[in-house]
């Protein structure tokens, strides 16, 4: 398969920094026209994030400020997986650690890659269903407040800019196409 037409090929790599959240680095890259470089590259653990949905067809969305771009914004909930664990569970886990809500039912809905070009950081959406209060919140860092949001109104979010962030617009547009 590498003499496929518009192929990069890879000779190595160096990391720059790297830390249990990211890697940092340079991967030595040939073009498909000969040219070589050493090309930035940005490597991220995965992250798994569960729409749920209940029997008013309303999603529970959290709210919550990023710091990084110093903006608030409805999320769905979602996090890290750890280490040698599924991401399905670690979708079960967010959600519950997030919103005290546990699903009772779980199906996958998308993967996707934010930022192919540069940086790997795959990320894995949850359609969980039949939602269970279970509790409190044990993430007390993370939200602001949890809402439970018509899906209907999910578009005028988008557009008003109040749904902004890669992974929580993918999974809610995968999900009005779903049930469209």
């Amino acid at each position: 398969m590498s003499g496929e037409p518009g192929r990069w090929r890879t000779f190595g790599e160096r990391a720059i920094y790297e830390s249990p959240w990211v890697w940092l680095g340079q991967v030595d890259a040939e073009l498909p026209d000969g040219e070589r470089y050493w090309h930035h590259v940005v490597r991220l653990p995965r992250a798994a994030l569960m729409i749920l949905v209940d029997e008013q067809d309303r999603v529970l969305l959290v709210w919550r400020h990023r710091f990084v771009q110093d903006r608030w914004g409805w999320e769905v909930p979602g996090g890290l997986v750890d280490e040698d664990e599924e991401p399905a569970d670690a979708a079960v886990r967010e959600l519950e650690e997030e919103t005290g809500c546990r699903a009772g039912s779980v199906e996958p809905l998308i993967a996707f890659q934010p930022r192919a070009g540069t940086v790997d950081s795959e990320l894995l959406v949850f359609l969980g269903r039949d939602p269970q209060r279970i509790g409190e919140p044990t993430e007390v860092n993370e939200v602001a407040r949890l809402e439970w949001v018509p899906l209907a109104s999910v578009p005028e979010l988008i557009a008003a800019g109040d749904i902004w962030d890669a992974g929580s617009l993918v999974a809610l547009l995968r999900m009005l196409m779903k049930d469209g």
